[in-house]
C-alpha cells in the first residue's frame, strides 16, 4: 500500500532536506510536486487542497524560519499533517456496554464485509480476549449466511443460524437474546450488501440499527476504489451514525487514496486496515505509523507487535537451548524459520516495515514471491526425518527422489542445501560472543535481502 505515493514524496521531500531556508518561492515547485503526487493516488481533491493550504502555512511561519534544520522541519510538517489527513490517533472500538456489544457491519456487495466479520471476530477473541457471536442478517443471499457460517467455524467463533425467511430485525435480536442468555461479550451482525447505494436499502439498515441500537457501526469498503470509497462511505454516515470505517484490501491498493480521504470527507476514523484474505489479516489503523510508511520512514512498531502476535516463541526457545548446547541448526530448524517467516508475510512485508526499505520491498516484490518459500518448504518435507537431521547423507540417488516427491529440480536441492550451510555457519556464530554482531556481519556478507537470499540472489525455481 502507497508504494507509489512514498516514490513521488520521498524523490520530492529529498530536494527540500538540504534547505538552509525555506520560502514560498523555493517551495512552490514541492509543494506542487506533493499536489500531484496525492492526485496521482487519487485522494479527494477536496483532501489535497486543504492539506496543501495547510502545510504550506507552517512552512513559510515561525516553526520552520526557527529551525536549525528547515528542510527536515518541512519533512516533519509533512509527516504530522499526514497524520492529521487520518486522525491524530488509533481509535479503538468502544465495547464499554452492558453485555453483549453489539457492533453493526454496513456496506457495499463486494467489499468484503462478510470476511471482516470473520476478521473482526478473530481479532477480538485472540488479542481482546472476547467472547463472540456472528449473525448474518443477509436474507437476500443464502450464500452470505454459509459463508459466515463457514468462516466462523474457521476462526473458532459461534455462529447464530439465520434464514432467508427471517426479517432482519427478528433475526438480530434472536441473536442479542441468545448473547445475553449464554453471556457472550460481543455480537457481531452482518447486513446485506447491495451493489450500487439505493433507498430501500438505506431505509432498511435504518431499520435494523434503531432496533439493535448498536453500540459500533462499521461501514467496510473496498480500498482499491479509491476516492470513490470515500464518497460511499460520506453516502453511509448521512444515512446511519457511523462509528468508524474499516477499508479492506488495503494490502492491493498501491496509491491509499482511500486512506487518505475517508477521515476528511466523511469525519469518521479508519479503525481498522484489512490486508489480505487470510482470517489473521486485519490491522488496527494507526495513523502516525501509516504517515511513516508513506514517507518511507518505515513502521518498526506494527513489526515488532506482528512478530509477538504471530512468531512461535516456545520455537524460539527450544532452538535457542539447542544451539546452545552445541547441536547443529538442521533443515528441520530450517523448515521451522521458513515457516516463520510465511507467518510474517514473507520478505517483502518485513522490508515494507523497515525504515528506508520501501524501494527495497518493491525491488524484492518484483523478484521475490512466496511461492518460492512453500517449494524450499516442500522440499524439505520430502526428505526423511534422519535427512533432515543430517544433510550429509544426502547423495545424488536421494536429491533424485526428494526432487521428484516436491516437484522440483536436483538443482534446487543443491541451491537450498547450499543455502542450509549458509545459514548453519551463521547460527555458529550466534552462540559465541558477540553472536548478534557477528550474525548481521555473516549476513551483510551473503548476497540478496537481509542473509535470507540464496547464492546468486535466488530462490529454488527462480
Amino acid at each position: 500500500m502507497f508504494e507509489n505515493l512514498t516514490d513521488r514524496l520521498s524523490q520530492t521531500l529529498r530536494n527540500v532536506t538540504g534547505k538552509a531556508k525555506l520560502t514560498e518561492d523555493n517551495i512552490r515547485d514541492t509543494l506542487r510536486e506533493v499536489r500531484m503526487a496525492l492526485l496521482e493516488a487519487d485522494v479527494a481533491l477536496p483532501v489535497v487542497k486543504d492539506f496543501v493550504a495547510r502545510i504550506k502555512e507552517r512552512a513559510v511561519g515561525q516553526e520552520v524560519q526557527k529551525s536549525l534544520s528547515p528542510g527536515q522541519m518541512f519533512v516533519k510538517i509533512v509527516q504530522s499533517e499526514l497524520i492529521a489527513i487520518m486522525g491524530e490517533a488509533c481509535d479503538d472500538l468502544n465495547l464499554a456496554a452492558q453485555p453483549p456489544a453489539v457492533i453493526l457491519m454496513a456496506g457495499l456487495q463486494g467489499a468484503g464485509k462478510t470476511t471482516s466479520v470473520a476478521k473482526l471476530a478473530k481479532f477480538l477473541t485472540e488479542r481482546k480476549k472476547k467472547s463472540v457471536l456472528v449473525v448474518s442478517a443477509d436474507v437476500y443471499r443464502p450464500a452470505a449466511i454459509k459463508q459466515l457460517e463457514t468462516l466462523a467455524n474457521e476462526v473458532g467463533v459461534h455462529f447464530f443460524p439465520s434464514h432467508v425467511e427471517q426479517n432482519p430485525v427478528d433475526i438480530a435480536n434472536g441473536a442479542i437474546n441468545e448473547a445475553k442468555n449464554k453471556h457472550y461479550d460481543v455480537v457481531i451482525v452482518d447486513t446485506a450488501g447491495r451493489l450500487h447505494i439505493d433507498e430501500q436499502m438505506m431505509e432498511e439498515i435504518k431499520v435494523l440499527h434503531r432496533a439493535v441500537n448498536p453500540i459500533e457501526t462499521l461501514f467496510v469498503v473496498d480500498a482499491m476504489t479509491g476516492q470513490d470509497a470515500a464518497n460511499t462511505a460520506k453516502a453511509f454516515s448521512d444515512a446511519l451514525p457511523l462509528t468508524g470505517v474499516i477499508l479492506t484490501k488495503a494490502d492491493g491498493d498501491a496509491r491509499g487514496g482511500a486512506a487518505l480521504s475517508v477521515r476528511h470527507i466523511t469525519g469518521k476514523p479508519i479503525k481498522f486496515l484489512g490486508v489480505g484474505e487470510k482470517t489473521d489479516a486485519l490491522e488496527p489503523f494507526h495513523p502516525d505509523r501509516i504517515a511513516s510508511r508513506i514517507l518511507g520512514m518505515g513502521d518498526v512498531l506494527s513489526l515488532i507487535e506482528e512478530a509477538e502476535q504471530k512468531l512461535d516463541k516456545q520455537k524460539a526457545d527450544k532452538l535457542a537451548k539447542k544451539l546452545k548446547k552445541g547441536k547443529g541448526f538442521d533443515l528441520e530448524d530450517f523448515r521451522d524459520q521458513l515457516q516463520q517467516m510465511k507467518k510474517m508475510g514473507g520478505i517483502t512485508n518485513m522490508m515494507d516495515k523497515l525504515p528506508g526499505m520501501g524501494q527495497m520491498s518493491q525491488l524484492a516484490q518484483q523478484k521475490i514471491d512466496d511461492k518460492p518459500l512453500v517449494q524450499m518448504e516442500a522440499i524439505i518435507s520430502s526428505m526423511t526425518p534422519s535427512e533432515r537431521a543430517n544433510p550429509d547423507i544426502i547423495n545424488g540417488s536421494r536429491k533424485k527422489r526428494i526432487a521428484m516427491g516436491s516437484g522440483t529440480q536436483v538443482q534446487d536441492i543443491n541451491r537450498l542445501l547450499k543455502q542450509h550451510k549458509q545459514m548453519q555457519k551463521m547460527m555458529k556464530k550466534v552462540t559465541k560472543k558477540g553472536g548478534l554482531t557477528k550474525l548481521m556481519r555473516g549476513m551483510g556478507g551473503m548476497k540478496g535481502m537481509g542473509g535470507m537470499m540464496p547464492p546468486g540472489g535466488k530462490f529454488p525455481g527462480m
